[in-house]
């Protein structure tokens, strides 16, 4: 084996001390091995700048954008266009910043590779956890979603099981294929079933206030006698829907050319901000503060239905994606050191659909098993979402990215501004958790929580 060929195995260990645990070293490696590895290398270095755009968006733009307008209706249209503007802009900064740190330390392919940079073995570990567990809880969430639309499609034709069954298959099959570069194929038809619901959904409540010869009761302020729960829950829902950086070392790891990953960072923040504030401002004006979430729900019966009808890429594509990213750190952990770790070998493949079945599997179980995963997935979001968007990034600036004092005439702006952004997470974090939980306890005390694998239909 020559020289070159090794190298491309041998991890970057400048950073990272003496383990060796981040990328792995192939060894004793025979020649169809060999040949087996330069092709994987290949194989997962292919995301141009373009296709990484594709692949954020199927990560980050979902059902959740038919949420907006919801947020809107309780923080009021001014709150709620500040918000959603200014998150978003403070996201696309804090995907800058962990762009910043896969390029000056190449060898992070997860998060938790960073989470080992600022808190060593202890940090790895806990950012494993936090990322396992929130993208499976994701995976369930489209799992759910799935469910809801296909009751609505059928007007409750079957027990929610067998639908929930139906989503979960579904959602395996579209997570198979391991590398973004061939999901970005599928973003294009994800991209499409979005926009096109959301407009469907947009002129029909538009149509539909035209009908009614009324103005709807929108306010520019926030609903009156506005609880902290309530508040704070809208909000949250706004950060939660520009949380597309807890998989970006993930997809820039597969890019050609990782440091053209600013511009698809603000092509993906720009579309995000301009689809959620206008459609967050246009329903919220047309259907006032009945509005309900997912918004298209409020298009009417038959309206909806259509509108569900079109969304069911977008939820089964967005889904599955968060999935493959899990799998694909679980398969590269416990494969570091093997060729089986580029999935295209026998025993590649074989683990890899394995994996992406008992990971589909446990995601659904999950949602069906636990009452109030809704809620749970809200309390889940608050704990990690909080960090990978807005804490995290903070203190890679501080302890990665900084050069010279904090105070120091070049870095004074920087740092104030990432100290506010750690400030957010925090907030985030601890009034998104209270929120969550108050929600979880109202929930039972006015009765209104769902059974465990129940065939009931969602309310």
């Amino acid at each position: 084996m020559d020289t070159k060929n090794e190298k491309m195995f041998e991890p970057d260990r400048s950073d990272l001390g003496s383990s060796t645990e981040v990328v792995g070293q192939v060894t004793d490696i025979s020649g169809f091995e060999k040949q087996k590895a330069a092709l994987g290398s290949a194989h997962f270095k292919r995301l141009g700048w373009k296709r990484l755009t594709v692949v954020l968006i199927v990560e980050a733009i979902a059902l959740g954008s038919l949420g907006m307008p919801q947020s809107f209706a309780t923080l009021g249209m001014v709150a709620g266009t500040i918000l959603s503007v200014g998150l978003g802009l403070i996201a696309i900064y804090t995907s800058y910043v962990v762009g910043q740190v896969k390029l000056k330390y190449p060898e992070v392919q997860h998060y938790a590779d960073a989470g080992r940079l600022i808190l060593g073995k202890f940090g790895y570990e806990l950012v494993s956890v936090m990322f396992v567990l929130q993208l499976t809880f994701l995976v369930g969430s489209h799992c759910l979603t799935g469910t809801i639309a296909f009751l609505n499609i059928t007007n409750n034709g079957a027990c929610s099981l067998v639908f929930g069954v139906v989503s979960a298959i579904i959602l395996l099959l579209l997570a198979i294929p391991p590398s973004f570069a061939e999901v970005a194929i599928l973003g294009y038809i994800d991209f499409v079933s979005i926009m096109a619901a959301i407009f469907i959904t947009i002129i029909a409540t538009g149509i539909q206030r035209g009908d009614a010869g009324v103005p709807s009761d929108w306010s520019a302020w926030p609903v009156e006698n506005m609880t902290f729960t309530q508040a704070f829950i809208a909000i949250t829902n706004i950060v939660f829907a520009y949380s597309f950086a807890i998989c970006q070392f993930s997809f820039m790891d597969e890019m050609h050319t990782p440091k053209h990953f600013v511009k698809s960072i603000w092509a993906l923040g720009l579309i995000e901000i301009v689809i959620y504030t206008l459609t967050g401002a246009l329903i919220y004006y047309f259907v006032g503060q009945d509005v309900k979430s997912p918004s298209l729900l409020s298009a009417g019966p038959l309206i909806s239905k259509i509108a569900f009808g079109i969304a069911l890429p977008v939820i089964f594509i967005s889904g599955s994606i968060n999935g493959t990213v899990v799998a694909r750190y679980i398969h590269g952990r416990v494969y570091k050191n093997s060729v089986t770790r580029f999935i295209n070998t026998t025993k590649g493949w074989v683990t890899w659909v394995a994996l992406i079945t008992v990971i589909t599997i446990v995601a659904w179980i999950i949602a069906e098993a636990i009452p109030f995963f809704s809620d749970l997935l809200a309390i889940s979001s608050a704990l990690f979402i909080s960090g990978f968007t807005f804490y995290f990034p903070a203190i890679f600036w501080f302890k990665l990215i900084r050069q010279g004092s904090w105070y120091s005439k070049e870095n004074l702006g920087k740092s104030i501004l990432n100290g506010m952004v750690f400030i957010i997470g925090m907030i985030v974090l601890v009034g998104g958790t209270y929120a969550s939980i108050v929600d979880i306890m109202d929930g039972y005390t006015k009765g209104t929580v769902r059974g465990a694998f129940t065939c009931a239909p969602f309310e």
